[in-house]
């Protein structure tokens, strides 16, 4: 099982993932979730949910959230806000085909097989649920993008670095705390469609020109309905036979 690194920093991120403290990003960052959800009812499963952040929009849509992390320390500011439980992300706790509706918000870079979760995600998911994704942008934030200059960001070759890293232009940030793995956009998409998901939309924002976000919505697809066969082009053939010889 992965080590929770966020154990040590639960207090700090619960603090920093606040309205009061998040402001105008929390505010993107949660319009994205109504936008790319949509309204619905039943159960939404809120993979790595953290500290519970994220569930009030889900709840506002009618969905009735509930969480799974792998931090206990998070998931004390968590039970707060949705039902959870402890577990790996990439090992679910639920049957196939158990629930409507999952989201994954912040944590693409906290997982170090982000393909093996959306195969899981998509195994519970029923056919016709949804997955929204909701994370840093993967082309503009990370540790190969210094955004110290705030208008022009620098990318450097380290956009291909897959491994996990603390290194970050931002030494207050969250990665320099809890390291991240760089998913490039390509990896993020492919794996998306390699578990089985159907892409339905994408998206991105930010606060100035250059987008720090990147969500999309993804469908399991139903079965397709077998196709039944008419008996009228039997009969039609039956009809246009051959004349008999008497």
């Amino acid at each position: 099982m992965t080590t929770a690194t966020y154990d040590d920093h639960a207090d700090w991120y619960n603090a920093y993932m606040s309205p009061s403290s998040g402001g105008e990003f929390i505010d993107r960052l949660h319009t994205m979730l109504r936008e790319l959800l949509g309204p619905g009812e039943g159960l939404c499963l809120d993979v790595c949910c953290g500290t519970g952040a994220h569930a009030a929009p889900a709840a506002a849509l009618g969905w009735t959230p509930v969480g799974i992390d792998l931090s206990h320390g998070q998931l004390r500011h968590a039970a707060g806000r949705l039902p959870v439980a402890q577990g790996d992300a990439t090992a679910l706790p639920l049957a196939d085909d158990s629930v409507p509706a999952a989201i994954c918000v912040l944590a693409s870079t906290d997982v170090p097989d982000y393909a093996a979760m959306l195969r899981e995600i998509a195994r519970v998911l029923t056919p016709g649920g949804r997955f929204v994704h909701l994370g840093v942008h993967p082309c503009f934030i990370g540790a190969f993008a210094d955004w110290s200059e705030g208008t022009r960001i620098v990318v450097n070759e380290r956009y291909a670095d897959r491994s996990r890293t603390l290194d970050s232009w931002n030494p207050a940030g969250v990665r320099a705390r809890v390291g991240a793995w760089h998913v490039p956009l390509a990896d993020l998409l492919n794996a998306t469609l390699a578990a089985g998901l159907r892409l339905e939309r994408t998206t991105e924002t930010g606060s100035g020109g250059i987008p720090d976000l990147f969500g999309f919505t993804a469908v399991k697809p139903r079965p397709a309905t077998p196709r039944t066969t008419s008996a009228a082009p039997a009969a039609l053939a039956h009809d246009r036979r051959l004349p008999s010889n008497r």
